[in-house]
């Protein structure tokens, strides 16, 4: 018998430096040029960039009385807000305002995506600002990428180093400026000017100003795709009635430019999308809106603006990219029922529940009472006898007054009959200032029994600027 072999497969050999050039770990980093454009969502954007700036820029600078107006002394512990004068015991009110700005930001992304990072975050803000004075010292897109890839030349020498002075002058006016909320921005300016300033204001001043300078001014699109943890759980917040930056595929598919003369019926097979990629020249993240939703969105409308201008050149309706809903895609909605879906369940509950808040939260400042007192009691000696058969105990009592006036506040106890305040009754603070003050209360020795009783101080302004009532504990020894 003639023994039969099974014919083996031919095998495929893959030369290992051809798989190891096609495999690569890390992508390298392509700069990207984005191109300016002009349009409704752009001055939207400008306007916010001078809104935010202003805010930020002008508030420390605000008086208010012989003070400054937002100031957050943390050397003396104080944090005054325009009228208002808080103490660290008045950390609800930031847990308060961080819980509102949470919700303002759930709010905003389920009705229209990201806004805040579009608009008004101060990565957005300050890239934009570093952008624009790119482009007035280098020129447009075509003439920056055309001085970066060209060789080695004075031109070129004195644009970037004119550019990065201006850059570095704006990081630390911002640092400046973060560090006037701290320090009085005033004093802070005459210190500046006279070489005197501390250590720790050069040391913020030049960390916050180099970090504005590195954001804003290289790594920009970087820090919004892979540093910003709103773009990974942006999608939670999502859903197919939330308005995003949208691209109509039913109209703009197929891309193609009709040919001059071609007739009326031969040109309908094109769609409205003549592929001039404007759009993703102009996008801050370097996407291409056309391949749908991306978490590197930050909707900032500047891609609606491009293909809008491009639209009226090519004399067909606008909207091939606008803001839209998944569903009023789909269902090629009218803008009366985009509306109406907008204003859905889950958004109506979110402002339902932020608008109690910041009732609650305004209503609170308002009625809150100018007086602090915080009540500690003397460890040194914890209960003892004292001439005229009275049992003692001493306290120390941290009275905090939260108006700009002087004050003088009365101190008394309740709790047990016959229980007075033996030491001085009534003392003064300064205005903003806290000020700690030994108490005694005295007690006819035998007028209560053996163990710890409830007492209450009650510490009220003689000028009816508010009082308090603070618990302690009066001992009876067996």
């Amino acid at each position: 018998m003639t023994e039969q072999t099974t014919p083996q497969k031919p095998r495929t050999v893959i030369p290992i430096a051809a798989a190891e050039e096609d495999v690569g770990l890390y992508a390298a980093h392509k700069k990207i040029y984005p191109r300016s454009v002009s349009g409704y969502f752009a001055r939207w954007r400008w306007a916010l960039v001078f809104a935010t700036q202003g805010v930020f820029c002008g508030l420390p600078w605000l008086e208010w009385g012989q003070r400054q107006a937002v100031l957050f002394d943390l050397g003396a512990r104080r944090f005054f807000l325009f009228g208002l004068v808080l103490y660290p015991q008045d950390l609800i009110y930031l847990t308060g305002l961080l819980v509102v700005s949470a919700l303002s930001l759930f709010l905003f992304t389920a009705v229209a995506g990201r806004l805040w990072c579009g608009y008004a975050c101060p990565q957005t803000v300050y890239t934009e600002i570093f952008m624009w004075v790119e482009e007035k010292i280098e020129g447009s897109r075509i003439a920056r990428m055309r001085l970066d890839s060209g060789d080695f030349s004075a031109e070129k020498l004195v644009k970037k180093w004119f550019k990065h002075v201006v850059w570095i002058s704006i990081g630390l006016w911002t640092g400046f400026t973060f560090v006037g909320y701290f320090t009085p921005i005033r004093e802070l300016a005459m210190e500046f000017l006279q070489t005197r300033m501390g250590s720790w204001e050069v040391f913020w001043v030049l960390f916050y100003g180099f970090a504005t300078y590195g954001n804003a001014g290289f790594m920009r699109e970087q820090v919004c795709k892979y540093m910003c943890p709103y773009a990974r759980f942006q999608s939670a917040m999502f859903d197919r009635d939330t308005l995003i930056v949208s691209y109509d595929t039913a109209r703009g598919e197929p891309r193609g430019v009709p040919a001059k003369g071609r007739a009326a019926a031969a040109a309908s097979e094109f769609g409205h999308c003549i592929d001039c990629k404007l759009c993703v020249q102009v996008c801050p993240t370097g996407i291409d809106i056309r391949q749908g939703l991306q978490y590197e969105c930050i909707g900032c409308g500047l891609c609606v603006d491009a293909c809008n201008i491009v639209m009226d050149k090519m004399s067909t309706p606008r909207g091939l990219i606008r803001y839209a809903t998944q569903n009023s895609m789909a269902g090629r909605w009218t803008p009366r029922q985009v509306l109406r879906r907008v204003l859905r369940p889950r958004v109506l509950v979110y402002t339902a529940v932020l608008g109690a808040l910041c009732i609650g939260l305004l209503a609170s400042l308002v009625t809150r009472t100018p007086l602090k007192v915080d009540v500690v009691r003397d460890r040194a000696s914890l209960a003892r006898i004292v001439d005229g058969g009275q049992l003692e105990n001493v306290y120390r009592l941290q009275i905090m007054n939260a108006t700009e006036q002087v004050q003088r506040y009365r101190i008394e106890a309740s709790g047990l009959e016959g229980l007075h305040v033996s030491s001085e009754p009534v003392v003064e603070v300064a205005p903003a200032q806290s000020r700690w003050v030994a108490v005694r209360l005295q007690l006819p020795y035998g007028a209560a029994t053996a163990g710890s009783h409830k007492v209450y101080f009650d510490v009220r302004a003689e000028g009816g600027q508010g009082s308090v009532s603070e618990k302690a504990v009066f001992l009876v020894p067996r």
